[in-house]
Parts: structure tokens; C-alpha cells; sequence
């Protein structure tokens, strides 16, 4: 028989060593969480289960699926991206004072999402070509953003009744929500990016192994700084559309969303070692977060409550990342391995 050539293709439902817990939960444990998530949710949130909550749901849902569609390429790297919760600030806020200006909407929404690329670009030039460490980095530029953020609007909200670009937070297209259809747009173009083109394939080289990559021609410093430009334009889409929605410039928008953009990649199967994980994973990891979100709220949880459980979620998607690494192995002991243990016991 010829060898497999790879571990991920050895890896099957029940191996020599027993369990595999990756193998099972990337594949149903997700989509058993978020399945049971749901009913238990449509049977005890009042409301839950009606057709204009499953419309608000699949609305709120959208700007952090699509920041964790940006995250999930940055994080493939091995890196992290603390900064794209301030650029969903900013670059909301630029594209509503751009609107105001008197400016046709589709430039204020392209600037608004070339404003959070230039963001990316800036994390990633200073990671790749200066070997900065990525948490040190976006940290640094989460706080600049959201100072910037507060300087451009005097720590007020900007807000225009007559903006230009509202349709893109409130409006539908055949009766869905217009930020639900940009989110699958985004999935969409995502998704073929990593399954189907040499791109997708460096970026999971360079997380896997970055100096294996380099030396098979790979240019990684590209590439990384490639994936944060990739995050950045993604929290540009974001804020633009979360300013569309609140039909105004919150310096405050986008407080701690890096957070629950990283819970759902996490969540969605995609390690923090870097070079494995799945856009699909991504994309129901948002969901059950916006599922356990509005769950709590209809049911009228207090706002601190709802953050002790998301710091619950946030500890348990990484507790899940590391059984992955170290997956659970349950098998019987051989005959050769209870023989050492009587020994060691005598």
C-alpha cells in the first residue's frame, strides 16, 4: 500500500491511537454546538424563533463574520490582528465625513474600506519586514486608531439623516438584508481565494512552517503583510457598513470586536498555531456567537452578565484550540503498556 502523504490525510474517525477530537470537531462538533444552541435558544428567548428576529440575527451577525473572514487569513499566518476593532471606528467615521462632504456614496464607501486595507498594510509591513511581534503591533495601532478616532470627532457622534450610503446597513435585496448579501459575498470571494488559489496555498505554508515556505520560494514577507492588508480592508468593509447601520460616526464602534472576531475563528476550527483551519468553520463560529448574543438579550440578560459569559466562550474556543493540538486520545491499554504500569506500580 502506498503511504499517505501527509498527516491530515491520515487522519481518519478512529486512528491507531483511538479518538481524534480535532478530526470529529472540525468536521460535526461545531455544527452540533450551534444546532443545539439554537433550539435551546428558540425554546426558552421569547421571540427567538419569528422570522424578523432570524432577519435582525443574520443582520448582526454579518459585520463580525466579515471581520472574522479577514481575521481567519491573518491568524492562518499565525498571526493576530488586535487593531480591527479601532478600524472599524475609523474608517467608519471617514466614510461618513466623506459622504457629508457632499461626495457620491460608492466613493465615500471605497475610501472607508481603503482606509482600513492602509491600516492592514501599515500592521503588516512592520511585522513582516521589521519582525515586530503581531500582538505588539496591533496593539499599538488599536490604541493610535481609536485616539484617532475620538480626535476626528471631538468624542462625539457624527450624524447625518441624509446619508448617502444608509441602504447598505438598512436595505434589502429580495428581501434580505443588504449586510447579510455582502457577507456572503465576502465568504464567497474568501473562501475561493484560500481553497482555490496558490495565494490561499502560500498562506497556509507560511503558517505552517514560515521557513519551509521561504525556502520552497515562498515570499513570506508578502505574504504576511498581504493577510493583514486583507484584515484591515475587511474591518474597513465592516465599519463602513456599521456606520450605514447607526446612520453615524461612533468613535466608539467596533469596542472589543477583535474579540469576538477571534472567538469565531477559533470556534470555526482554525488553530492560533497557524496553518490549518476553514472559512466555513469561521462562518458558523460568528453564527453561533450572534445566536448566543441575541439569545441573551431577548431574554433580558444584564450587559455584564452577557460579557462574563462571552469571556466564558473566548476561554473555552482556546481551551478547544489546544485539545486540538494535543488532541484526546481515548484507546484501551496494550498488553506491552499495562505490563510497564504493573511494573512501575511494584
Amino acid at each position: 500500500m502506498k503511504p499517505e502523504s501527509t498527516a491530515e490525510s491520515r487522519r481518519g474517525p478512529v486512528t491507531s491511537s483511538g479518538f481524534d477530537f480535532a478530526y470529529w470537531w472540525d468536521r460535526v462538533g461545531i455544527l452540533v454546538v450551534l444546532v443545539v444552541l439554537t433550539a435551546l435558544m428558540a425554546a426558552i428567548a421569547p421571540n427567538f424563533a419569528t422570522v424578523d428576529n432570524l432577519l435582525n440575527i443574520a443582520r448582526s451577525i454579518s459585520i463580525n463574520a466579515i471581520l472574522a473572514a479577514g481575521m481567519t487569513f491573518v491568524i492562518l499566518t499565525a498571526g493576530i490582528d488586535l487593531s480591527v476593532g479601532s478600524i472599524v471606528a475609523v474608517s467608519g467615521i471617514v466614510a461618513v465625513l466623506t459622504a457629508t462632504s457632499g461626495l457620491p456614496s460608492p466613493v465615500a464607501v471605497v475610501v472607508g474600506v481603503l482606509v482600513g486595507a492602509a491600516a492592514g498594510v501599515v500592521n503588516g509591513l512592520l511585522i513582516a519586514y521589521l519582525s515586530l511581534a503581531a500582538f505588539i503591533v496591533t496593539l499599538g495601532t488599536m490604541t493610535f486608531l481609536r485616539g484617532l478616532g475620538y480626535t476626528m470627532t471631538d468624542g462625539q457622534p457624527v450624524v447625518s439623516n441624509v446619508l448617502n450610503f444608509r441602504d447598505l446597513g438598512n436595505g434589502y435585496i429580495a428581501g434580505i438584508p443588504v449586510p447579510v448579501v455582502i457577507m456572503v459575498v465576502v465568504y464567497l470571494v474568501a473562501w475561493f481565494t484560500l481553497e482555490r488559489t496558490r495565494y490561499g496555498k502560500h498562506v497556509y505554508a507560511v503558517g505552517g512552517n514560515a521557513e519551509a515556505a521561504r525556502l520552497a520560494g515562498i515570499n513570506v514577507r508578502r505574504v504576511t503583510t498581504s493577510v493583514y492588508a486583507i484584515a484591515g480592508a475587511c474591518a474597513g468593509l465592516a465599519g463602513v457598513i456599521f456606520a450605514a447601520r447607526v446612520v453615524s460616526a461612533q468613535p466608539t464602534a467596533g469596542t472589543s470586536y477583535e474579540l469576538d472576531a477571534i472567538a469565531a475563528v477559533v470556534l470555526g476550527g482554525t488553530s492560533l498555531m497557524g496553518g490549518r483551519g476553514r472559512l466555513v468553520g469561521t462562518l458558523v463560529g460568528s453564527v453561533i456567537l450572534g445566536v448566543l448574543s441575541t439569545g441573551l438579550i431577548l431574554m433580558n440578560v444584564q450587559f455584564f452578565t452577557q460579557l462574563l459569559i462571552k469571556g466564558v466562550v473566548i476561554i473555552l474556543a482556546v481551551a478547544i484550540d489546544s485539545l486540538k493540538r494535543h488532541p484526546l486520545r481515548l484507546r484501551p491499554p496494550s498488553a506491552a503498556g499495562a505490563a510497564t504500569a504493573t511494573t512501575q506500580r511494584s
